[in-house]
């Protein structure tokens, strides 16, 4: 579960140490969760996209979320908690441990009622949903981020947001492929598709964010 990238941060040290210890913490269980997530080496958003969320939600006002990649349902957790009682998260996961960790979270936290898990493939999963979401993030496996975006897209309110997370590989997704290990050159080609994609569509407008391990912002044009 532990990843390597978000120990090679694309900002400086320093930098990096305010966002992520200066800034204003969660409290209460969400709190407790993000750290024990910490501290366990659990793979999370950390504290620096913790923090853009909650002002994007404070300023966008999404209802629903949709969510690609549950883990152990923080961020699910945090979207359901920002937006109040009356939003609504879906979120989407393959492996059967992350959701049973995931849905203990959510109901220790009693956010159930405000939190759908669905438990499979996004591949098979995300075109039989129906449009339309505020808010959709994407923080699954990263070579599939391409092969999602059309049907993300689609279900993206006319106002909404998509954000891809983890899109910078530590770095390394601009660099030579002949520098990139084996095991993660289909990351590295997937990657850089996608960011040619979305930055070269004319129907969409996209900035790329040195949060974490890279957070992409994209929105539809009137």
């Amino acid at each position: 579960m532990h990843n390597e990238m978000m120990h090679r941060p694309v900002v400086k040290p320093e930098v990096l140490a305010f966002l992520r210890q200066q800034t204003t913490q969660l409290t209460g269980a969400l709190g407790e969760l993000e750290k024990k997530a910490h501290a366990d080496g659990v793979p999370v958003i950390p504290h620096e996209t913790v923090t853009f969320m909650q002002t994007l939600i404070n300023l966008q006002r999404p209802r629903t979320v949709l969510e690609v990649g549950t883990a152990i349902g923080f961020s699910a957790s945090l979207f359901a908690t920002c937006m109040g009682p009356t939003g609504q998260v879906t979120s989407i996961d393959r492996y059967p441990l992350m959701l049973e960790h995931a849905r203990a979270n959510i109901a220790r936290l009693g956010l159930e009622k405000q939190i759908n898990l669905l438990a499979g493939d996004a591949a098979d999963i995300l075109p039989t949903l129906t449009p339309s979401y505020d808010l959709i993030f994407m923080d699954s496996a990263k070579a599939k981020y391409l092969d999602f975006l059309d049907d993300c897209l689609r279900l993206l309110a006319t106002d909404g947001v998509l954000l891809i997370d983890d899109v910078l590989q530590g770095g390394t997704v601009f660099a030579a492929k002949t520098t990139i290990a084996h095991r993660n050159q289909a990351i590295h080609r997937k990657l850089n598709q996608l960011l040619e994609r979305v930055f070269n569509e004319p129907t969409l407008i996209a900035t790329l964010l040195p949060l974490g391990d890279g957070l992409l912002l994209i929105t539809k044009k009137h």
